[in-house]
């Protein structure tokens, strides 16, 4: 059961997915939903501002939070924007555009880390679960490219193992874990879509729930690793 649930990056796809999954599987769960603007069209939750390239934005963020959380959702990321492409080889590498990815997709979420892992449930399980990606599997990599955006996963995913190491010397129940949502249909994914298989791309919302699906079956034995959407382990 959970009672007290977060969502940061609520006005993102997969954000507004999870708040109304949530919703409709948990219907007496207190839900606080997180994003830089309030989205529109969602109903049954709390929203707060928050800034996660910000960390004095983050702490009051979690400050706002007194309940202890039974599951922190983060469901930030960036790949591309209007200045910003996924490098195809050395040519392209800026230091800015390393530190734009950096900034949203792993120091980010770091700091969320860093002030909302104290708030989690010490009492029964409780879940801290970043999106993380495939593509940041050093193994996997086959096709080269993308330097800031694989780099970045592959360090959150270090971050998680770390705080996983750290958060069991004192919180038995607690399980940290990225998840992989596959490629879903979004505004992130949208210029890479021509390559990928109809069968392989995925609607936020069946993401979304696939993603829960996994995240009601972790035990504090999975703690530190990264799931995919069928609830596979994706290896370093």
């Amino acid at each position: 059961m959970k009672n007290s649930i977060a969502v940061i990056g609520a006005s993102g796809a997969i954000g507004r997915s999870f708040i109304k999954a949530l919703h409709n599987r948990y219907p007496m769960a207190q839900i606080h939903g997180f994003s830089r603007n309030e989205p529109t069209g969602l109903n049954n939750y709390n929203w707060h501002p928050i800034d996660i390239v910000d960390e004095a934005s983050i702490e009051n963020a979690a400050n706002n939070i007194s309940a202890p959380l039974d599951l922190i959702i983060i469901a930030t990321g960036i790949l591309h924007n209007q200045t910003l492409q996924p490098e195809k080889s050395l040519r392209d590498l800026s230091a800015q555009n390393f530190e734009q990815v950096f900034r949203v997709n792993t120091i980010g979420p770091a700091l969320i880390a860093k002030h909302f892992l104290p708030k989690l449930n010490k009492k029964n399980r409780s879940i801290f679960a970043p999106i993380s990606a495939r593509v940041g599997r050093i193994e996997d990599n086959r096709l080269g490219g993308w330097y800031a955006y694989r780099a970045s996963k592959t360090a959150l995913n270090m971050i998680l193992k770390n705080a996983s190491i750290e958060i069991a010397r004192r919180n038995k129940e607690a399980i940290i874990v990225g998840l992989h949502p596959g490629t879903v249909d979004s505004g992130l994914s949208q210029p890479f879509q021509g390559s990928v298989a109809t069968s392989k791309l995925f609607t936020p919302d069946y993401s979304t729930i696939k993603m829960l699906d996994v995240i009601d079956g972790l035990t504090p034995a999975d703690t530190g690793q990264v799931f995919d959407f069928n609830g596979i382990r994706v290896p370093a």
